[in-house]
């Protein structure tokens, strides 16, 4: 069976909730590949005409929104203990380095970084635990959320469909190319955020030698 023929036959039910779910996921602060799933699922649904965008892209954000919030929910909870913790267990995701660069922007930023981390792969993973452990007041939170919720996951899907539909007869052929090109879309913008936290830390390991140097 070719490839198109197969995809054909996958619900549209299905797609749904796997775009939430990972998404939401994604969003408690656990690493899963949100951002390539969604860029598949809006390429499915320019070529199969069963997956309807907008359901896609509302799942897409219910799925953000939410799972931001009870990410949020949880850091307030868990404190700094559990930042220490998700850094044992997941040291390329929540090592000190990318901690200490995601606290800096949040303090900076505040919700302005909530909402444009929604756009960032390695903040994405970050915004709705760190805002609760940072003690940001939740209805900034929120508002930062849902608005980069639905910016994100909608504006995400419409592209990225209106690019499907353009290009529709070349991915009818070469389908398999299009998630190859979202595979590599996800990986590339999460290797240059961990570019960035390598480069914040080499910073401030230069800022706390002196310091060093001088008690000795």
């Amino acid at each position: 069976m070719h490839i198109q023929e197969w995809l054909g036959t996958v619900p549209a039910v299905s797609v749904y909730l796997l775009v939430g779910v990972v998404i939401g996921v994604e969003s408690l602060g656990i690493p899963l590949p949100g951002e390539i799933v969604l860029v598949s699922a809006a390429i499915l649904a320019a070529t199969q005409d069963h997956i309807d965008p907008v359901v896609l892209g509302a799942c897409a954000s219910a799925g953000a929104i939410i799972g931001d919030s009870i990410g949020y929910l949880i850091g307030r909870k868990g404190g700094q203990p559990l930042l220490d913790w998700a850094g044992r267990k997941f040291p390329k995701h929540f090592g000190p380095d990318h901690v200490a660069m995601a606290e800096e922007k949040f303090e900076k930023w505040g919700m302005w970084a909530v909402f444009f981390g929604r756009f960032i792969a390695l903040l994405r993973i970050f915004a709705g635990p760190l805002s609760g452990v940072l003690k940001m007041p939740y209805w900034k939170f929120l508002i930062a959320n849902v608005l980069g919720g639905i910016v994100w996951a909608g504006g995400t899907t419409a592209l990225i469909y209106s690019v499907g539909i353009v290009a529709e007869p070349w991915l009818n052929r070469f389908s398999w190319l299009g998630l190859v090109a979202a595979l590599l879309f996800g990986i590339g913008s999460f290797v240059v955020m961990k570019q960035r936290a390598k480069k914040a830390a080499a910073e401030r390991e230069a800022a706390e030698a002196p310091v060093s140097a001088t008690v000795d």
